[in-house]
């Protein structure tokens, strides 16, 4: 019987190759997402490891002490280091100060984007040298306006020591002397960020205060042990300090960066899942039709004494050959297709580096997991077919036919979709009217029992989309009837094999539909209100110096400047954000949607407040809130007005007047600017030459921001697009295969058709329409399911977030349904043309 299988393989390559291909596209897709996401793991966990060789245990600030002012943190002093320094368990001890920097390359560019890009502390020891940071050449810095940068970023920029380097920290450009270039294993760096290093003293001016650090770490002398010198440092810690193990902080590391890994690898294994399930409708239908086609041979074997086992098994491995054939070829392909993925995301990226460098990652687990589900996907598809075949009588060899399905197994059938039909699409609905963290299970669900069904109905639903199309069908005569009669014949391999396309575009329209919801209420969050010209922000989003609002307000052509401040505060004694703008231009800046009040009535002592917190508080018009400021001194506003919050302006809202004088140093997270003669290629210029050509500042137009919000979106959708690829290139497949197969099974009908009068051309037409019939059913009923997933996913979007509305991309649906009608035709080139080159005699014969 092995032989017999293998026999079979040999004789029907032809017909299988469709089906190995669904195989082989699966398996690449499965192999190619474990790969990809151990490549990204390796090269992830590289770029995120802090090496841990100097530190046995880390001072950080922990919880300010109680009664301490809002945002307050514990200090971490010269005077602890030395305290540390001074245990007899403590060899090495190092005050370390961190925060973003930014580099501009020769070019101008930022240098390092994509990653990180800091600036840091260069802390000597009793020999001169911090062990963090071997020197290359040159020397450490010692003084203001001296740098050091890594090694890496020295050969990217082309900078070498003596040059003047371009650096921002928080706005304003500084001009440093490079006397030094060093080595070091810090992840981020050999991830393409840059790291810069300062003089201790410039460093904690820059990023902190005078003579405070943002960590303090210790190395134990020989014979202690990490926890005994823990132990030793917390008897000197400051109230409100933590204190950390070197082995605890690795530990917590590796949980982070696998955690982070976890949600990109089961968003690429959803959709390697549904490549292999679209390819299971192929799989079966294929099997399904040879074992039909083969009827008479299998009986016959049944005649000679072969059991039914021994025909169920000879079917299954027919299925392992191919699964292990597929599988392999699938597994060498996905490699390849995980390493060109890096790749297609830097397209994605705009140009920046969005994945850190690293190897191809390539375990064995990943491959043995890959080619084991290609075998098991295939003989799982198969097993059906296969005991169709064991049950085949002996007297079949020599009849004519073999049993059809029942109506009442149709029926039966129909009972069975309809009520997952119904359950899942209820459920669907029930889960729109919940929060999104319960409600989108609910969908997700529902949508699945959904999809079952309608795949379980499309035998039923098959009948009335022909009988729609039907007019069009006889327009085209003689051929188009034929295709009519085609498509009903067998509605259950109608179904199956539009169902594998109904799957991929039901997924790609309920996407697109969510997708564009979603880009548009953000769009009208992010910009909706905005009157400004321009925002202008820090690269990485932290605060802007106060330098650049002065610096804005003393230049040319500009009318309002109005800087966006956000600092902890606590009101009504509840821990919150206070914005800070100036009243006396904001309205010329922004038009938020107040519910009650305006900014004309925002001034000196007043304060406007979003609807979402003040309904949360039950603060309303006139309430009075005592407000404690960032210094610990008190004050009191009175609300004046409630507005619908967006990504610009949220939470309490008060004049800069009244909130400048409690901040010990003024910034920003953003600010806004209003030209006279409106936005322009030349007033943007204007600007970005008042700021010094700052390689750490963006400016930003409203058109700006709003581009950069569809590029998101639209980054990820094509890349969720490129991933159901597969899946409608598994169901063109499964259409092509169908064809084929339908074709060899119906040659002595197309000979007779061709003797009684019908060319060549008209069979090629016959075929074309019937696989346009099948691929449009499948299209409809995909882009119907579409709209209605993406339409509840908006709703339970909107439960959340008021400002989603749905959008129906008519463009995107009309495009969807194009490219089924180009599936139809070209499906159809090979079968129609194999159809219409049919010798006519043997053909008849062949019946």
């Amino acid at each position: 019987m092995f032989r017999t299988s293998l026999r079979n393989v040999l004789a029907h390559k032809g017909r299988l190759l469709m089906t190995m291909l669904a195989v082989l596209l699966g398996v690449a897709f499965l192999c190619a997402t474990l790969v990809f996401t151990d490549t990204f793991a390796e090269a992830y966990r590289k770029s995120s490891e802090r090496s841990f060789e100097y530190v046995d245990v880390a001072i950080r600030p922990g919880r300010a002490p109680e009664g301490a002012p809002p945002g307050t943190r514990p200090a971490l002093t010269q005077d602890l280091l030395h305290a540390v320094a001074r245990l007899p368990e403590a060899r090495t001890v190092i005050g370390s100060v961190t925060g973003f920097t930014a580099i501009a390359g020769k070019d101008a560019t930022p240098a390092g984007q994509g990653w990180s890009t800091r600036g840091a502390n260069y802390y000597p020891g009793q020999d001169g040298a911090d062990p963090r940071y071997p020197l290359a050449r040159g020397r450490a810095p010692e003084n203001a306006g001296e740098i050091m940068i890594d090694a890496e970023s020295a050969e990217r920029t082309g900078y070498e020591v003596g040059d003047t380097v371009r650096v921002s920290v928080d706005g304003p450009i500084l001009k440093e002397k490079l006397v030094g270039v060093f080595t070091t294993d810090d992840g981020e760096v050999s991830a393409g960020g840059t790291l810069t290093l300062f003089d201790t003293a410039t460093a904690q001016r820059l990023f902190a205060e005078p003579d405070e650090f943002h960590e303090i770490t210790a190395k134990a002398t020989s014979g202690v042990s990490q926890a005994a010198l823990q132990t030793a440092v917390e008897k000197v810690l400051p109230a409100g300090a933590d204190t950390f193990t070197g082995d605890s902080l690795a530990h917590d590391q590796a949980v982070r960066v696998e955690s982070s890994i976890s949600d990109l690898r089961s968003t690429l294994l959803v959709f390697a899942g549904i490549a292999l399930f679209v390819g299971v409708f192929l799989i079966a239908n294929t099997f399904t039709m040879l074992t039909a086609q083969r009827t008479r041979d299998l009986a016959l074997l049944r005649a000679i004494g072969a059991s039914r086992r021994q025909i169920t098994r000879s079917v299954l491995v027919e299925a392992l050959l191919i699964g292990a054939g597929a599988g392999c070829a699938g597994v060498v392909a996905g490699i390849g297709v995980g390493a060109g993925l890096r790749s297609l995301i830097g397209l994605f990226g705009a140009g920046d580096q969005v994945l850190p460098d690293g190897p191809l990652v390539i375990t064995p687990v990943s491959v043995a997991v890959s080619l084991s589900v290609g075998v098991l996907v295939t003989m799982a598809a198969a097993w059906l077919p296969a005991r169709r075949a064991g049950r085949i009588p002996p007297v079949a060899a020599i009849s004519a036919v073999h049993a059809q399905a029942t109506s009442k197994s149709l029926a039966v059938r129909t009972i069975v979709g309809a009520f997952l039909s119904a359950a899942g699409a209820a459920a669907v609905l029930a889960g729109t009217g919940m929060g999104v963290d319960d409600g989108q299970y609910v969908i997700g669900l529902g949508a699945s029992a959904l999809l079952i069904g309608v795949f379980v109905l499309t035998p039923m639903l098959s009948r009335p989309f022909v009988a729609a199309v039907t007019p069009l069908l006889r327009r085209m005569g003689a051929p188009g009837k034929l295709a009519r009669e085609n498509a009903l014949r067998n509605p259950r391999r109608t179904a199956a094999t539009a169902s594998a396309l109904t799957i991929g575009l039901a997924i790609i329209t309920g996407l697109t539909v969510i997708a564009t919801s979603s880009q548009e209420a953000t769009d009208a969050r992010a910009t909706a209100t905005l009157r400004a010209d321009y925002v202008i922000r820090m690269g990485n989003y932290d605060d802007l110096s106060v330098q650049v609002e002065d610096t804005l307000k003393a230049a040319g052509g500009v009318t309002a400047v109005s800087p966006l401040r956000e600092v902890p505060a606590r009101v009504a004694d509840s821990p919150t954000f206070l914005t800070g703008v100036d009243a006396s231009v904001i309205g010329d800046l922004l038009r938020p949607e107040f519910t009650r009040g305006s900014l004309s009535a925002f001034g000196a002592g007043g304060a406007v407040v979003d609807a979402g917190t003040a309904a949360g508080h039950g603060w309303t018009i006139g309430t009075v809130l005592p407000v404690t400021f960032p210094d610990g001194n008190h004050g009191r506003v009175t609300v004046r007005g409630t507005y619908q919050d967006t990504d610009l302006l949220h939470g309490l809202v008060i004049d800069t007047s009244l909130l400048d004088p409690h901040l010990r140093t003024r910034t920003a997270a953003s600010v806004l600017v209003k030209t006279a003669h409106g936005p322009s290629g030349a007033a943007k210029n204007s600007i970005v030459k008042a700021l010094g050509n700052s390689p750490a500042i963006l400016v930003q137009s409203k058109q700006d921001v709003s581009t950069s919000i569809a590029q998101n979106i639209t980054m990820m959708l094509y890349l969720l697009y490129g991933l159901l690829a597969m899946a409608v290139i598994v169901a063109v497949l499964g259409v092509v295969n169908t064809l084929v197969m339908s074709i060899a099974e119906r040659s002595a009908e197309i000979g007779m058709l061709r003797a009684i009068g019908l060319d060549r051309r008209g069979v090629r037409r016959m075929v074309r329409l019937e696989s346009l019939v099948i691929s449009l059913f499948g299209a409809t009923l995909g882009t119907g399911l579409g709209l209605f997933f993406g339409w509840a996913g908006v709703r339970l979007l909107t439960a959340d977030t008021p400002a989603y509305r749905l959008i129906l991309p008519w463009g995107q649906i009309a495009l969807v349904l194009a490219l089924a009608t180009v599936i139809g035709v070209v499906a159809a080139v090979w079968p129609a043309r194999n159809a219409a080159r049919l010798d006519m005699l043997t053909a008849i014969q062949s019946g």
